[in-house]
Parts: structure tokens; sequence; C-alpha cells
């Protein structure tokens, strides 16, 4: 009896010790990539969140719900993932023309692709420090064994986020995938200020 109850409490030790590595290890390094984002602002280079790195930040994403903006790596392979959400190989870069997709895991970075509506405001920036606002238009759950993602299909002013669904599933590798698409806002038109007189200077507060 001793010895089960022995087995049960290392094997509750290992699970619960995993279960929170996970977005310990996500939150530990958002921190990095924060610092390795604002030092390749500052001299306009890729760098490394750390030495043996092979991925590094390309932008910054900004979600509704989230209390700060996520760094977005590039490529999408298994490491890159698990330290934050990355830009899909071959789809434009920010801040460049053609469509922009970025994945992420729905345990971790993207959970908080499910408070995301439509019309909801997306914002990306580049690393020139620019931010580029995205409207939500569509929500939608597709089959990946029946859907493939045709790049050519997707508007030039597109942003499309990615996850695994359902986001409350055990199972990390099922087919079924969670699609977040967006589309550029216009710039907002800034309306001169006409001023004629110096009664119209005043008016206008100068």
């Amino acid at each position: 009896m001793s010895r089960l109850l022995l087995t049960l409490t290392v094997a509750f030790g290992v699970v619960f010790t995993v279960g929170l590595w996970i977005p310990l290890k996500a939150f530990m390094a958002q921190e990095l990539l924060a610092l390795a984002w604002a030092e390749s602002q500052a001299r306009q280079v890729t760098t490394k969140p750390w030495p043996w790195a092979d991925t590094w930040p390309v932008a910054r994403l900004e979600l509704p719900d989230l209390p700060a903006p996520l760094i977005v790596l590039a490529g999408t392979h298994g490491e890159s993932l698990a330290f934050g959400p990355g830009q899909v190989v071959g789809t434009a870069t920010p801040g460049n023309s053609g469509p922009m997709v970025i994945a992420g895991h729905r345990d971790t970075h993207f959970k908080s692709l499910q408070a995301v509506k439509i019309n909801s405001l997306i914002r990306i920036q580049t690393r020139q420090g620019e931010w580029t606002r995205y409207r939500v238009t569509r929500l939608r759950v597709v089959d990946s064994r029946r859907e493939l993602m045709n790049l050519a299909a997707l508007p030039d002013d597109s942003l499309l986020l990615v996850t695994c669904y359902p986001f409350n599933s055990l199972d990390g590798g099922g087919p079924m995938r969670y699609l977040v698409e967006a589309h550029k806002v216009p710039p907002e038109e800034v309306r001169p200020i006409r001023i004629e007189t110096m009664a119209g200077l005043a008016d206008a507060g100068i």
C-alpha cells in the first residue's frame, strides 16, 4: 500500500511539474525575447534571444485581453513555438506587402484567441517601430486533413492567426485548427485645421 502511495505521489509530482514548466518556460522566454526585440529595434539588426537560438524576433503582436504584446518569432518549428508564436515561413514579414500568417500554441501564447471576436482589433509592430492595425473579419474551425492553406488565395492586406482546436483538448496532435482572419485597417485621415485669423489660432488652442 505504501509503495502504491509513493508511486502515485511521484507520478502526480511529475505531471504537476511538467504542467507548470510549459507555461513557465513560455513566460520566461517572452521576457528574454522582449529584450532581444528592444535591441533589434535600437540597432536595426536581427538579434537572437540567446546565443544558441535558431530563431529571432520579427514582430510584436497585440491581441485583445492580453496584458502585454507577444513577441513573434521567425519560423514555426517545434522549438520556436515553445517560446512564442511564429511567423510561417513563406509569408510576408511585418511591414512588407503580402499576407502574413502567424501560428501559436493554444495552451500558452494563443490561448487568448478564444476572446477574439469579429471586429476585434489586432496590432502588429515592425522592427522600425511602426504599428499596423488589423480588424478581425472571420473566425472559423477547419480540418487540416481536408483543407490546406492556400497563400495565393489570401489578400495582400490579410493577417491569419492559426492555433490547434479545441482549446481545452488534451490531444496535442489533433487535426483541427482555429483560424482568425483579419485585414488591415486603412490609416485614419487627419483633417487639417484651416486657420485664417489670430482668433482662429486661439480657437485651435495654439
